[in-house]
């Protein structure tokens, strides 16, 4: 994938969406473009499918660059199969700040996972889980 995003293109599910705001928003390059779950009703989770078990040490997450500094509790999973999920990095408040260009990355065990999930408990900023990018790297890819 181009820039080595392993996520970009690739399938991904939300648990819900409000109005257009779909999961597809945040695998399709575009960081203006977002996600957003149904309001008030965390827990809230976006999965992607890379398509083959690929390996993975890191994840960056996405705001568009001009929304106001909140922050995201969040942690991150992993799978082969998609119905057996490991803990890639645990519930953490994840502070996403415009001076920073509203990017989140997280380190995670390097390993072999064709299903990355994020699940989202709460967002200072809004009653919802809220994303614009959902970026995979792993095995040599590097962050453009």
């Amino acid at each position: 994938p181009t820039g080595g995003n392993l996520a970009q293109g690739r399938p991904v599910t939300a648990t819900s969406a409000n109005q257009n705001y779909v999961a597809t928003n945040t695998v399709d390059g575009n960081a203006v473009s977002y996600w957003e779950s149904a309001n008030n009703a965390f827990p809230q989770s976006l999965t992607v499918d890379l398509g083959a078990a690929r390996t993975v040490d890191r994840v960056v997450l996405k705001l568009p660059a001009g929304w106001e500094r909140r922050t995201q509790t969040l942690s991150v999973l992993g799978s082969t199969d998609g119905s057996s999920w490991a803990t890639l990095a645990g519930s953490a408040g994840r502070t996403f700040d415009p001076a920073g260009g509203n990017t989140v990355s997280i380190s995670v065990p390097a390993g072999e996972r064709r299903f990355v999930r994020l699940t989202v408990t709460g967002n200072t900023g809004w009653p919802a889980a809220q994303l614009s990018e959902f970026e995979v790297y792993g095995g040599g890819t590097t962050t453009p």
